[in-house]
């Protein structure tokens, strides 16, 4: 028995054999923020705060006063220091929306942070003491490095050693450049090329002079290589110059005074390296950037200046008046910055500790 065949009928209202158009719809979803950010390419700042993080100590870091002070980080006006927040004396002196408008038409550059920079993230890299390593004998006929003037060493031969009455030895050197002098050991350097292991923040060093063949200056190392100053070793003249160097172009002393500071004749630049080396390795240092306008000393009186360019812990300036260039340490108390910076703090610390 056969009955009516039976057909599906489509669900649509659509003819059985017309073809259905369908239209693609885009549905939009929000992702959540950590999405987003995963999502995005490291821009180089974020790139850079991540590898800071992971070195530890060697990342810039805003100057932060011991505990127990009052202190936050300071910045630099025209007239006077001020913290981030302002004082209730401060609030109620807020300008109203009228003078702000009048304010606004003469505009004055931002002056620069003080920040403590950490230089290092190895352990051995901030140590500031002499390593306790054997010492090469100090002979006759040995090439060495002199003390001809204060800032003028050179090389010469050590031709006799004599003993004081007291116990202390001088040497006897013939210059290579005619005459010949008698020095003590912390007078001579080794006219070979040091080891690193014998290197350290505060090390007695002669640097090879650039503008003369023959011609050393004696300072203080105050950088070893990091990242931060491209593998570069920072020294600091006794004339206050910041110099970056390799290491062919500077040797040790011989037998530097216990504390190296007594071999720096007495002024700013003493009273300087003294807390440079206290504060290592986190330096006060000024934050600059290129085109910057501020203040420096120049022959005794400061000068406005133009900061050209950034290198490390230098800053190239040009001078507005005689177009003088010089390289400049960013914590020098040459800056008007640094300068009025460390007067205040250090009156703050004599103030407290007279409370």
């Amino acid at each position: 028995m056969s009955g009516p065949k039976c057909k599906s009928v489509p669900s649509t209202n659509e003819p059985p054999n017309k073809k259905v158009m369908r239209k693609a719809v885009v549905v939009l979803t929000r992702l959540p923020e950590y999405k987003v950010s995963a999502l995005r390419p490291p821009t180089p700042q974020q790139f850079y705060s991540e590898v800071d993080s992971r070195s530890g100590s060697d990342s810039d870091m805003q100057w932060e006063p011991e505990a127990g002070s009052s202190d936050s980080d300071f910045s630099v006006s025209k007239d006077e220091w001020k913290t981030g927040k302002p004082t209730k004396s401060e609030a109620k002196r807020t300008p109203t929306a009228k003078t702000s408008q009048k304010k606004d038409k003469k505009v004055t550059e931002p002056a620069p942070v003080i920040i403590s920079s950490a230089f290092s993230y190895v352990s051995n890299e901030t140590t500031k003491t002499r390593p306790s390593l054997p010492e090469e004998e100090v002979k006759v006929d040995m090439m060495v490095l002199a003390r001809r003037k204060p800032m003028r060493w050179q090389r010469g031969k050590i031709v006799e050693i004599l003993t004081r009455e007291d116990g202390r030895l001088k040497y006897k050197v013939n210059f290579e450049e005619k005459g010949r002098s008698l020095v003590s050991g912390h007078h001579i350097a080794y006219n070979t090329t040091p080891k690193l292991e014998q290197l350290y923040v505060g090390a007695r060093v002669v640097v090879a002079c650039h503008e003369q063949s023959n011609v050393f200056r004696p300072g203080i190392m105050a950088e070893l290589p990091s990242r931060k100053n491209r593998l570069r070793f920072l020294v600091f003249q006794d004339d206050h110059v910041p110099v970056y160097v390799g290491l062919p172009a500077f040797h040790l002393v011989c037998k530097p005074l216990e504390s190296v500071i007594d071999d720096l004749p007495d002024g700013a630049h003493k009273s300087f390296m003294n807390k440079y080396l206290k504060d290592w390795p986190y330096p006060h240092l000024t934050q600059y950037s290129a085109g910057q306008s501020l203040y420096a000393e120049f022959d005794g009186v400061q000068q406005k200046c133009q900061v050209e360019e950034v290198d490390s812990s230098l800053i190239l300036v040009v001078f507005q008046d005689n177009q003088h260039k010089e390289w400049i340490h960013r914590g020098s108390i040459r800056l008007q910055h640094m300068a009025r910076f460390l007067e205040l703090k250090e009156a703050k610390e004599r103030k407290d500790a007279s409370e």
